[in-house]
């Protein structure tokens, strides 16, 4: 672990504010600083903006849709079993429902039928319902297949999804691809066209007013819980949908987003990307991973107060089961790699671990957990109904999709994008993928790529550390993938340091100026109470934290929030 320090400033410098924002986003390779800080609104933000040949693929969709309408034919809203699917999901399907539709929305089981279109999951929708197209959610791009199975049938295909495009597209009637945003993005634009398009015919007034205030507020919140969700770079217009999304959280009357915040304990919480990542996506997903996730798209849409408590409350209850079962199988993948690695001191290059019963909604999480800790790219395989699935997860500037392709030879099927992946293959070719996805990782996998680097933004004195600065800093958020929260590091003298919380598991640190005691800044580092010992009195050490402002009895003031320590010279993480 090491640190990169992008720029120094120090205190006799003339340095402005305004001058820290564009070097921030500079180092973001962010260009129109304007529209950056600024961005347009989602509902002023057009679909055919994305792609031109959107606009004539979209006027054959509009035919489609009045004809489908006019002799009441079904539509099924085929959308994956995510937080993200299930977001963009809600959004298409209620769109087309209360634009007059006979529409449904289907989720396949992620144990028995798999990820996205696959021939058993046809089958049993087709069981269900009779469609006359078939719309898929943040899933199909890859589904070359499964979509001639669709189409041989006589049914109308059409695929909105931002995953990595294999070799060879579908040949379905509309293809709506825009890898910048998430499934429930791409699903926003494309449900706001159908809406301006079939606005003036609606005859209900009140109609109207009701989606003009989802793409307004709604939707955007929807959008942007998958967008965060499924870990897209909040620039652009996914920057637009996230910002007016938490902006919305507030004010939203929808009965599911209530009974979700009510269930989770953040009534009375700002919402932010966090509160979104690790509370409300988390519920959304764990019925996805152990049950079936139509009870999240039902939660997301119902009009009565009784069924969305209850949804609510069941989410909540699958999650903290959902977390009972990860630490459980983390604990066994940890031993498996402890006995493969004697004690964690010869990681490979590529972490892959297997096992016949792991529950397979969990191995992704796994996957996600020895990625953060071992800062290798990680693969998950668990065996089911015969063959393995496998979740992937990578580190930054290794994309695992593309890698994953590489090794089709051994897969039935492989689809995700640069941070994530999923795929299947038959249980007669797992050692051999084990031992060739090794061999590649191996040759593609510099050593400097594993070696985690602590980006930090600006090297700083603690004087410069005030109200004003994180103020300003304010104005860059939403922070997430692509506009990370802004990092400092500073060094000092230590003046106090004490333990706090119940468990006294977290640590405050008071830091003097070096040769300038007049400063002095306080830090907290949450369950960092271990490093306590360490720390002693006029102590020089270093520091790498965020910022934020701290208010106690009406009482505002700038604090460092530690994500790092540097203690002669090595650096501590908890």
């Amino acid at each position: 672990m090491r640190l990169k320090i992008n720029y120094e400033i120090n205190e006799r410098q003339p340095f402005s504010l305004e001058q820290l924002i564009k070097i921030i986003l500079k180092q973001r390779k962010i260009n129109d600083i304007k529209n950056f800080l600024s961005p347009v609104p989602p509902q002023k933000i057009s679909l055919f903006e994305f792609e031109p040949i959107f606009k004539n693929k979209f006027k054959q969709v509009i035919q489609m849709l009045e004809e489908i309408l006019d002799n009441n034919q079904q539509i099924v809203i085929y959308t994956d079993y995510d937080a993200d699917g299930i977001t963009g999901g809600a959004i298409l399907w209620e769109t087309l429902y209360t634009l007059g539709f006979n529409v449904m929305p289907y989720v396949p089981d992620r144990k028995i039928e798999g990820y996205g279109f696959t021939k058993i999951g046809i089958d049993n929708m087709l069981k269900k319902f009779k469609p006359t197209l078939v719309i898929s959610v943040d899933q199909g791009i890859t589904k070359v297949k499964e979509t001639d199975y669709l189409k041989k049938k006589g049914i109308k295909v059409i695929i909105t999804d931002h995953h990595l495009k294999g070799k060879q597209l579908p040949k379905v009637d509309a293809i709506f691809h825009i890898p910048e945003l998430s499934g429930a993005g791409v699903a926003y634009f494309f449900a706001k066209e159908i809406f301006s398009a079939f606005k003036n015919q609606i005859k209900e007034a009140n109609k109207v007013k009701i989606l003009e205030k989802n793409f307004r507020d709604d939707y955007v919140i929807l959008a942007s819980i998958g967008i965060i969700a499924d870990l897209v770079p909040l620039i652009g217009p996914s920057r637009s949908l996230v910002k007016f999304g938490l902006e919305s959280f507030s004010q939203t009357t929808r009965l599911g987003l209530k009974h979700i915040i009510d269930e989770a304990g953040i009534k009375n919480k700002k919402v932010t990307p966090y509160e979104i990542g690790f509370v409300i996506a988390p519920r959304i997903n764990a019925v996805g991973r152990l049950k079936n996730a139509l009870d999240a798209l039902r939660l997301l849409c119902t009009k009565r107060e009784d069924r969305a408590f209850n949804l609510a409350k069941f989410l909540g209850q699958t999650n903290r089961l959902r977390q009972n079962i990860l630490q459980i199988t983390l604990n066994e993948a940890k031993n498996l790699l402890t006995k493969a690695t004697d004690n964690f001191k010869n990681l490979p290059r590529i972490i892959i671990l297997k096992s016949e019963d792991w529950h397979e909604g969990i191995i992704g999480l796994v996957a996600s957990k020895l990625t953060e800790e071992f800062y290798r790219p990680t693969i998950v395989l668990t065996k089911s109904d015969g063959i393995y699935k496998g979740s992937a997860r990578s580190i930054y500037g290794f994309h695992i999709t593309r890698f994953l392709q590489g090794l089709k030879e051994f897969l039935i099927d492989v689809g995700g994008h640069e941070q994530a992946s999923g795929f299947s293959l038959e249980k007669e070719k797992v050692e051999k993928f084990i031992i060739q996805a090794s061999n590649e990782a191996n040759r593609v996998i510099r050593l400097d790529q594993l070696e985690k680097v602590i980006d930090v933004d600006f090297k700083i004195p603690l004087s410069l550390i005030t109200i004003q600065l994180v103020e300003f800093l304010e104005r860059l958020e939403p922070f997430g993938i692509g506009n990370p929260t802004p990092i400092f590091y500073s060094q000092g003298k230590i003046t106090d340091a004490r333990l706090f919380g119940k468990k006294n598991e977290h640590l405050k640190i008071i830091l003097s100026s070096l040769g300038n005691e007049g400063y002095q800044k306080e830090f907290i580092f949450f369950d960092g109470g271990l490093f306590f010992k360490n720390l002693n009195r006029d102590q020089k050490i270093g520091l790498i934290y965020s910022l934020e402002i701290h208010q106690w009895n009406g009482i505002k003031k700038p604090r460092g929030k530690i994500h790092y320590l540097e203690i002669d010279g090595v650096i501590k993480k908890k």
